[in-house]
């Protein structure tokens, strides 16, 4: 059974200011997705779907997409502000699309095969590929009761340049997801890591597993995130800054009983670009996976 790749590729990126899903950062000129793509096809993905905005179809494609031409099936969808399912009316006045729950959702029409959920702008590592992989090829398309995530030490997902938020994971003895709560501002102090709750500031171990929007999916939760969607949208349709979240996804499969959801853990490296500072240390780690012969210096053309 075929595996889809689903790419969130549309937020801009305030904080690091541009369009980070396209910036070089391999030695040939590779960006983090170039690695993700070269992961998934060698896992077995014969599908990718983008999800960007429409404005940054021509950079994008140039850039990124046309180098698969061959290797991959590729589609785009374009996630928009007014986006929406038939009973929302349009908005006014908002720029931001609508966050990452809401950039699967607009992929609905494109996918009918289990899939993967990756950020454009996160490594994910050769390992998580293939564990996802492999355990969505033993799902049945039609069921929506079983689902899978990919879980990271929480240690090794911050970053030295400034806080990041993660939404940390409770899981069962199963292994399976309890919920997902986000945590912000999220730093290392002297030797501790610590957060904001309430402007108070606690201590995390560092060994939480958080989930870095590596989600595994059957197209059966569609119609469940379509409702999730109606349900976050209709109390904030005004809203300049609201955003629905692939974690407030996860959590309403587990809350309503509608799915378990299985932890993957791997040892895999993560790393990602939030701050400009953040590019040089991703330049770094892949250079250092390179001198390691896990991807050859010229990642493409894809032999």
């Amino acid at each position: 059974m075929g595996v889809t790749l689903l790419v969130l590729a549309a937020g801009m990126g305030s904080r690091y200011g541009g369009l980070k899903q396209i910036d070089a950062i391999g030695p040939s000129g590779e960006s983090i997705v170039d690695y993700s793509l070269y992961d998934a096809i060698e896992a077995g993905v014969n599908k990718v779907v983008f999800v960007i905005q429409q404005k940054f179809e021509k950079e994008f494609k140039e850039r990124i997409s046309n180098k698969y031409s061959g290797k991959i099936e590729i589609h785009f969808v374009y996630q928009g502000v007014n986006d929406m399912p038939n009973e929302i009316p349009p908005t006014t006045g908002r720029k931001k699309p609508w966050g990452t729950g809401h950039a699967v959702w607009v992929a609905k029409g494109k996918i009918h095969e289990p899939f993967i959920v990756i950020n454009a702008d996160d490594f994910y590592g050769k390992e998580s590929f293939l564990i996802i992989s492999q355990y969505l090829r033993s799902l049945n398309s039609k069921d929506i009761s079983r689902q899978c995530m990919i879980g990271f030490p929480l240690c090794n997902t911050l970053s030295t340049n400034g806080p990041v938020s993660r939404a940390v994971c409770e899981i069962d003895r199963t292994g399976n997801l309890q919920q997902l709560t986000e945590r912000t501002e999220i730093s290392k102090k002297e030797d501790k890591i610590v957060f904001l709750e309430n402007d108070n500031e606690r201590c995390l171990a560092g060994n939480e597993i958080v989930s870095m929007n590596m989600v595994g999916f059957t197209p059966a939760v569609f119609d469940i995130i379509n409702s999730s969607l109606l349900d976050f949208i209709k109390p904030n349709r005004t809203s300049l800054t609201a955003e629905f979240y692939l974690p407030n996804i996860l959590n309403d499969l587990v809350k309503n009983n509608e799915s378990s959801i299985k932890v993957l853990r791997t040892t895999s490296p993560w790393f990602g670009i939030t701050y400009k500072a953040d590019k040089e240390w991703a330049r770094e780690q892949i250079n250092k996976l390179i001198e390691e012969k896990e991807y050859p210096a010229q990642l493409w053309p894809f032999s």
